[in-house]
């Protein structure tokens, strides 16, 4: 099988051949057939789907019966998703600047919904998916079948985020290698019919070298690439002091978070291991880029000014924007 990567940037010598997905690796990691089609598009991997007349996409407000989702997403490449409809609708207004693309009525398309809001520019979909893993994986999940029903081709989910750093400066940015769940593994475990399944989270390793190539030559601030891990609780569950539940010492913190620190952690979020783990099921790229706002071996409360929290959300964007703007080039040489 022949290597079908479509490079957003050329090869450095010490890169990843292949991305993630390609289908030569996909065989070989997965044992099945790719869900790549020839033409960059993918197929569903749930046949359930099939013997539906009309998918109702609920929590967007669109189905693939009543719109005509080629038309209106086929030229969809990347997606990018945060936690608020501020930040996503800030960062569209951004990316729009980024490709020279006109922002005038910029519109929420999912606005009816209720649920989430979602603005598209050019080949960017920017849509927030609000905070935790259960909220980000509804939006996630009719995300891709969205992709798939309006014949994306080979599309990019980039998560923008904020984050608790491990030992590392705040303002500094992470790009996520893997995700760590509560139980420190590198899995999302979901419980399916009284059963955990336990879903590989790892993110596509050339896609991240792209990233940092293009975050190095940014001097305000650091970027690094480590593990993350995914808490379900802002609280308890990132070993704070500062909820109303607390059963443990403050020398029992700093022991858990130093052991995450020697397993390569270097930052604590609430989303990673579900976002890598299905949108690498799905067979899409993907990359969770978020800032960190506080070193977490300092302390627990986010005190920095509201100022300084925006310029800080501002740094993973601007990575992100680059890497869009090196896609667009290209197909408009």
């Amino acid at each position: 099988m022949e290597c079908d990567c479509d490079y957003i940037l050329p090869t450095i010598d010490g890169w990843e051949e292949h991305y993630q997905n390609c289908s030569t690796r996909w065989l070989k990691d997965h044992g099945t057939e790719p869900l790549k089609n020839s033409d960059g598009t993918f197929r569903l991997r749930n046949k359930h789907l099939t013997r539906l007349t009309r998918d109702v996409l609920y929590h967007l407000g669109f189905d693939n019966e009543h719109y005509d989702l080629p038309a209106m997403f086929g030229d969809v490449k990347f997606v990018c998703m945060g936690g608020t409809k501020y930040r996503m609708k800030e960062f569209a207004k951004y990316i729009a600047k980024v490709l020279n693309i006109p922002d005038e009525g910029l519109l929420n398309l999912t606005k009816h919904s209720h649920r989430y809001a979602m603005y598209k520019v050019g080949p960017v979909l920017s849509v927030n998916h609000g905070m935790g893993i259960p909220s980000m994986t509804i939006l996630l999940q009719e995300v891709i079948k969205l992709l798939s029903y309006a014949k994306a081709r080979d599309p990019i989910i980039i998560r923008i985020g904020t984050s608790g750093g491990l030992n590392i400066p705040p303002g500094s940015v992470v790009i996520s290698s893997w995700g760590l769940n509560g139980t420190l593994k590198k899995s999302y475990d979901i419980p399916v019919m009284g059963k955990i399944m336990e879903i590989p989270s790892i993110f596509d390793k050339r896609l991240n070298q792209e990233l940092l190539h293009l975050a190095s030559e940014e001097k305000g601030f650091s970027t690094f690439i480590g593990g993350t891990m995914a808490a379900d609780d802002f609280y308890q569950g990132q070993a704070r002091l500062d909820g109303p539940f607390c059963d443990y010492t403050e020398s029992d913190k700093v022991s858990f978070l130093k052991a995450l620190v020697e397993l390569g952690v270097k930052n604590i979020e609430m989303e990673a291991t579900a976002f890598a783990a299905f949108t690498r099921e799905a067979g899409l790229r993907s990359a969770d880029v978020c800032v960190t706002v506080i070193n977490r071996l300092e302390q627990d409360q986010v005190t920095p000014s509201k100022s300084v929290l925006l310029e800080w959300q501002e740094r993973p964007m601007v990575i992100i924007g680059k890497y869009i703007s090196k896609y667009y080039e290209r197909i408009n040489k």
